[in-house]
């Protein structure tokens, strides 16, 4: 395979040197003029090609942009390339990816003033092994999103690190036949989300130090409306306690402090085999969407969500919700497992698993006060709803993509 070193190298020298194959390595180093170099070799990559990142730490003033198909990006590991963003003077994303059949791995971006690695539209893109971080910690300040793939078929993340964005550290968003999966998602408001999206497998992550751990929701006047058919498994999601730190106007905004997983307006989701644990407010909650909306389109229940068995350790214990001293004091010292607001319309909005316990609010209607809701034991049926596991997840042939 030829290669190309852009370390010192321009545009047209690559246009008068460039040899006629199908794919190549163009080498990209740190140093002075990175920001100009990386661009060029991003704007003149050839599909097939691999912009390859060499170890050291980028400066950048400016966010990065690709629209070629079928390029891959590699650095030397997330903690070996480094695209430093701390000095960019717009604020855009990091790296916006238009263009399908892209794959991005081993590099890690820092402090980019808005989302990290944003891509739209651009359907086959993997995600592996990238870290984006907000070194200050949680700062309303911070970009909304780390990892942002929206309007886009077949998405892979694998192995991904994110954490201090304002939003979502991991969002996938209008989007269908989805994996996220061995990934770390820490210090954010929401540590995974999946919104308005169908066929998400969400597998064998961690999520920490969240306000929220896990959120999967549908939201009105968007242009990809009925998510659903969602399989949460085998996380781990503890510890999900750091104060909501999103800027004001943002829904995420009002996700309470200490909530594990949260399941709003979708329908079909699947929550079995995680392990939850410290999460005060609740491990589980299960609601229907509360503000106005006018998308005739658009269902505010939540509809054929399962708890299955999953591992319940210690949480519900400083639910930030009204009246939690009473609820807590009711409850014999902690909330129950699963929350659910009781609001449903004509189909079966929860079940759990025989075993799994939780309360409901009771209430009738989305947007109703909680506090004129009736606490009680959940009462709901065991799981009936069939999941169609064959068309969740992304296709099989895009892992062979992680090892080339």
């Amino acid at each position: 395979m030829i290669k190309l070193n852009l370390a010192c190298g321009t545009a047209a020298m690559m246009l008068a040197c460039a040899p006629s194959v199908q794919a190549k390595d163009v080498i990209v180093s740190a140093g002075e003029g990175a920001q100009t170099r990386l661009q060029e070799a991003l704007i003149m990559a050839q599909p097939g090609d691999t912009v390859v990142l060499e170890a050291g730490t980028f400066a950048l003033s400016d966010g990065l942009s690709l629209d070629v198909d079928g390029v891959t990006v590699r650095g030397a590991g997330m903690d070996g390339t480094v695209l430093d963003f701390t000095g960019q003077l717009d604020a855009g994303e990091g790296l916006l990816v238009t263009s399908d059949g892209v794959t991005l791995r081993d590099f890690a971006l820092e402090n980019p003033k808005g989302d990290g690695i944003k891509s739209k539209g651009a359907d086959d893109i993997v995600y592996h092994r990238v870290r984006v971080t907000w070194t200050g910690g949680p700062l309303a300040t911070n970009g909304a999103y780390g990892i942002y793939p929206v309007e886009s078929t077949n998405v892979l993340i694998d192995g991904v690190k994110v954490s201090g964005a304002s939003d979502a550290g991991i969002y996938v968003g209008q989007s269908r036949r989805i994996t996220v999966r061995n990934s770390i998602a820490e210090a954010n408001v929401a540590g995974i989300e999946i919104e308005n999206s169908r066929d998400a497998l969400v597998e064998n992550n961690i999520a920490t130090r969240n306000t929220g751990g896990i959120l999967v929701f549908d939201l009105p006047n968007l242009p990809v409306m009925g998510g659903g058919n969602v399989i949460l498994r085998r996380n781990l999601v503890v510890d999900n306690d750091t104060a909501n730190f999103a800027p004001p106007g943002n829904i995420v905004a009002s996700v309470r402090r200490g909530t594990g997983i949260l399941v709003m307006a979708n329908d079909g989701v699947l929550i079995e085999d995680n392990v939850l644990s410290n999460n005060p407010t609740a491990h589980v909650m299960v609601i229907a969407y509360t503000q106005p909306y006018q998308d005739e389109r658009y269902n505010p229940f939540a509809r054929n969500v399962v708890v299955g068995e999953n591992a319940f350790g210690r949480g519900g214990d400083d639910p930030q919700l009204d009246g939690a001293e009473m609820l807590v004091s009711a409850f014999g010292g902690a909330l129950p497992p699963v929350m659910w607001d009781g609001v449903t319309e004509g189909e079966t909005g929860l079940t759990v698993s025989e075993g799994v316990t939780g309360w409901s609010l009771n209430l009738a209607t989305p947007g109703q006060d909680p506090a004129t809701g009736q606490p009680a034991p959940l009462d709901v049926p065991r799981p009936s709803y069939s999941f169609d596991a064959s068309s969740v997840g992304a296709p099989a042939e895009m892992e062979a993509r992680l090892t080339s």
